[in-house]
């Protein structure tokens, strides 16, 4: 029988990608998922020549690997990783496999919101910039293909909590974590100091030489900052007025960078990303930016100019006077709150899927306040609706893009907007949230 060096569990993006840097550094790697593995890893693996297996994992062979890479996606208590860990066998994330390989400047981006936008924004800036910079990770591909076949000097990965997890001796040069709100609880025990505590990681081995930024204005995050020694240089970042000597803040409606004692300016109009959230978002950018030396002039064209992401409050179209906006990203409560708060128009609001241990509560203002109906999305909507009835003059429960995006037509006024953000993950009825936000968008088409 074969063994392998390492196996790889879950053939995805994140797996398939493991594979294939094991496969060009002189390893026997198998990858092997429960499921179904899709067409187009498998055409990859088979051109690396990989073995793979699917819709099992065997055992005798997953058992007896050197290593195990385990997917994000995969919790840590199947029966599988409990036996492997049991046998002393360790399991680790692709993140933390890549980064054996690469000696590239790392920046590793986290929190509860606004990853991705911030990972994509600051790639934005540094390849404006001219640098030699590569985005992976959470966003675009894995991080392990992108070191097997397009090396850079820099990469800006966006890091799931799940993915730092599995990540041990990986070390970012700069770190930043945005914001930590209840989020994934399903896969922390229910229990808010874990998911925390995964979110620090991003901070794991840094040394004086590192550059940890932050949010000054989140209470978990100063906190728990607050108990720890942390040895890296600390950037916060705030939409109040200064309140440290190097960092992001905000005075007279303008924005300042106060990093290597030199400052750049700009006024908030000026940003293309509009919106306390989004401020956030470019503050961290801004200063990733400028402690890797990148103009002032560039930075600020950067963010002037940079276009929103897909499924990130996406304007979608307007239909006899009513708005119609994909914010399908929004897979937890914090991200629909900026969502409905940044609403100035009455809201049909399409809500709902997989629930991750939600609390709806924070919502309620908001809803009392712009929402005029909920479409609930989802197998289950029962948290939901017994939340928000009583505040809406309709809850309306449908089980497909198609019959939500009928609903909400029938439902809205000229003048309202059609707000699909979901605060839940989206495995219940589609592929995931992309698939989720483009199903939405056709529908409107089909109107």
């Amino acid at each position: 029988m074969r063994t392998f060096d390492i196996v790889i569990l879950g053939g995805g993006e994140s797996g398939a990608g493991a594979a294939v840097l094991a496969r060009r550094k002189g390893l026997r790697p198998l990858v092997s998922d429960k499921g179904y593995i899709k067409d187009k890893y498998k055409v990859l693996l088979k051109e690396e020549g990989i073995d793979f297996e699917e819709s099992k994992h065997s055992e005798n062979l997953v058992l007896k690997a050197g290593e195990i890479i385990k997917s994000p996606g995969i919790p840590d208590s199947v029966d599988i990783l409990i036996k492997a860990r049991l046998k002393g066998i360790p399991v680790i994330s692709e993140i933390e496999f890549a980064s054996r390989y690469t000696r590239a400047k790392l920046i590793f981006i986290t929190g509860s919101n606004g990853k991705t936008t911030t990972t994509l924004l600051t790639h934005h800036i540094l390849k404006t910039a001219g640098l030699n910079v590569g985005v992976a990770g959470n966003v675009g591909n894995s991080f392990a293909l992108k070191v097997a076949r397009d090396e850079h000097e820099i990469y800006v990965l966006e890091i799931s909590s799940f993915q730092l997890d599995g990540m041990f001796r990986a070390r970012a040069d700069i770190a930043v974590l945005l914001n930590i709100t209840p989020d994934h609880l399903d896969r922390y025990d229910y229990n808010f100091q874990n998911y925390i505590g995964s979110k620090f990681r991003v901070i794991n081995n840094q040394a004086a030489d590192d550059h940890f930024i932050y949010c000054f204005d989140d209470p978990v995050i100063i906190d728990e900052i607050n108990k720890m020694n942390i040895p890296s240089r600390l950037y916060p970042f705030t939409a109040g007025a200064k309140a440290f000597s190097e960092g992001a803040y905000l005075q007279d409606n303008q924005l300042f960078f106060n990093i290597k004692e030199k400052t750049t300016t700009m006024t908030l109009e000026e940003l293309a990303l509009q919106g306390r959230h989004n401020l956030y978002d470019s503050m961290a950018a801004g200063i990733t930016a400028r402690l890797l030396d990148i103009r002032k002039e560039t930075i600020k064209q950067c963010l002037s100019d940079f276009q929103h992401i897909e499924h990130r409050l996406e304007f979608v179209a307007s239909i006899h006077g009513v708005d119609y906006i994909n914010d399908s990203k929004a897979t937890n409560v914090n991200s629909t709150w900026f969502a409905l708060e940044s609403m100035h128009k009455d809201v049909i609001w399409i809500a709902g899927g997989q629930d991750k241990g939600n609390d709806y509560t924070s919502l309620e203002p908001l809803v009392k306040e712009k929402v005029r109906a909920i479409i609930c999305l989802g197998k289950d909507n029962r948290k939901i609706k017994e939340t928000f009835e009583g505040m809406v003059e309709n809850v309306v429960e449908v089980r497909s893009a198609d019959d939500a995006v009928k609903a909400a037509y029938s439902l809205a006024r000229r003048g309202d907007a059609v707000l699909l953000s979901p605060a839940c993950a989206s495995f219940d009825l589609f592929e995931n949230f992309e698939d989720r936000g483009n199903q939405f968008k056709k529908a409107i088409k089909n109107l």
